[in-house]
């Protein structure tokens, strides 16, 4: 495959992305299958795309000064496409992508248009990019040198002040690494690791999960281990949640909103296969994802119902369940290094609606709990008014449950919620509370 034809790939990725809305992370992994890419083009694929995503609205800083008038959304794109490997790229000769985006522009377009991306690229090339050091007002400098929309990096800034604003968006610019969760149904972690390592990948424990392994080399969905369930990959926030739950064998549990099935499957792992875990989504493609993780994990005790969470009573008698988990659908602000489109499609609106879903779920959870029982929320956003704000919303509406300390979690075992930043360990933005059910006095 010739390099060009990755650009032009990218070019499409990108260019549907904006139009449509659809995940990146989707269609770059459908692209790949499709057109039989490997190696050297799919890390080129990924990086340009990603990238070019990533940093959309500092290549429109850059690109602004340079524009006679605003060109067409293709053409945009390609020039956002070609700029980030000028200004990012280290290894791409800048002669070769100019080259590379005219002969793109004459494929798809006419003389006049290939004309003007020679002419812009190359009035680029000489004069440079304007320094986002003349933005004075903190909050634009911040959304225009991370690429994140100005709304939220306001809203970021109010709950959680400037230095820990930047510090999150300059981090939500990173790759995350891969991170995997031994089943330790089948070994221990060191067992684990030590089998990785002849297979060649370079793997190290996790300081943040008792259960994690951090892939530095190597991909984990390649290995023996991975096919014969004795791992599983998921984020090393992500790995904290189901611990906190306290499963154990024999219990019966409910996942509310257990698609993909990472955290049900870790579950189902902490009661050793036993007792039953009902596994509810509202969406049956997504509950298909559940059923296949239980199958490679050899995991019999998960059950799963298409079913709206709101409605869960329809499903289930009064005090079924010894636990809860409410991962909630959340505004996913914690996994923007992982779909970096979703920060430009979210809006403050959003967030709002989003929370009436959130309490509505866990109302619904409330009447399915034993006395003494235990429900968990959990989201992978960094979003206050979700995260605490939901939870103190719910306490002022059901006096009978009251926080208790996340005992499970070595990094801060007596908080009662705790909220994870994508640059405190390098996981994904993740908030974890607890609450029990108390006994009728």
């Amino acid at each position: 495959m010739k390099t060009l034809n990755v650009r032009e790939i990218a070019l499409d990725l990108i260019d549907t992305v904006e139009k449509s809305g659809s995940y990146s992370n989707l269609m770059l992994n459908n692209a790949i299958e499709k057109n039989n890419i490997s190696g050297r083009d799919t890390a080129l694929l990924t990086e340009i795309t990603y990238g070019t995503i990533q940093r959309k609205l500092t290549l429109d800083f850059y690109l602004a000064p340079f524009f006679k008038k605003k060109p067409e959304r293709w053409v945009h794109n390609l020039l956002r496409l070609s700029l980030y490997q000028m200004v990012y790229l280290d290894k791409v000769p800048e002669r070769a992508v100019i080259h590379e985006a005219v002969n793109i522009a004459k494929k798809r377009g006419h003389t006049g248009i290939s004309g003007m991306v020679n002419g812009v690229l190359r009035s680029i090339q000489r004069e440079g990019v304007p320094d986002t050091k003349s933005i004075k007002d903190d909050a634009e400098r911040i959304s225009i040198e991370t690429s994140h929309p100005l709304w939220l990096v306001r809203r970021w800034m109010k709950a959680y002040g400037k230095e820990k604003t930047e510090a999150m968006c300059q981090h939500n610019l990173t790759a995350p690494e891969q991170t995997v969760r031994v089943n330790t149904m089948k070994m221990t972690r060191d067992e684990a690791i030590s089998v990785l390592k002849e297979e060649g990948f370079d793997a190290l424990p996790s300081d943040v999960s008792p259960y994690a392994i951090r892939i530095m080399k190597g991909n984990a969905a390649r290995s023996t281990l991975y096919k014969n369930g004795a791992i599983s990959i998921q984020d090393e926030s992500s790995m904290l949640v189901a611990p906190v739950v306290g499963a154990k064998p024999g219990q019966r549990i409910l996942d509310m909103c257990s698609a993909p099935g990472g955290k049900t499957a870790h579950l189902a792992e902490q009661m050793n296969g036993e007792g039953h875990i009902d596994a509810l989504d509202i969406h049956a493609h997504k509950l298909k994802l559940v059923t296949q993780n239980a199958d490679r994990l050899a995991l019999s005790n998960i059950h799963v119902q298409k079913q709206d969470a709101r409605k869960a009573g329809e499903l289930f008698a009064e005090e079924t369940f010894d636990a809860i988990l409410v991962d909630a659908p959340c505004s996913g602000l914690g996994v923007i290094r992982r779909k970096p489109d979703l920060k430009y499609a979210k809006t403050e609106q959003d967030l709002e609606n989003l929370q009436r879903i959130q309490l509505a779920i866990l109302d619904a959870a409330v009447p399915l709990l034993k006395e003494n029982g235990v429900l968990v929320y959990s989201t992978c956003t960094v979003d206050k008014e979700e995260n605490e704000g939901t939870v103190e919303a719910f306490l002022n509406a059901h006096p009978k449950f009251e926080l208790v300390p996340l005992e499970q979690i070595p990094i801060k075992p007596e908080h009662t919620m705790i909220q994870v930043f994508p640059d405190d360990f390098g996981g994904d933005g993740f908030f974890i509370s607890k609450f029990r059910k108390k006994e009728n006095s």
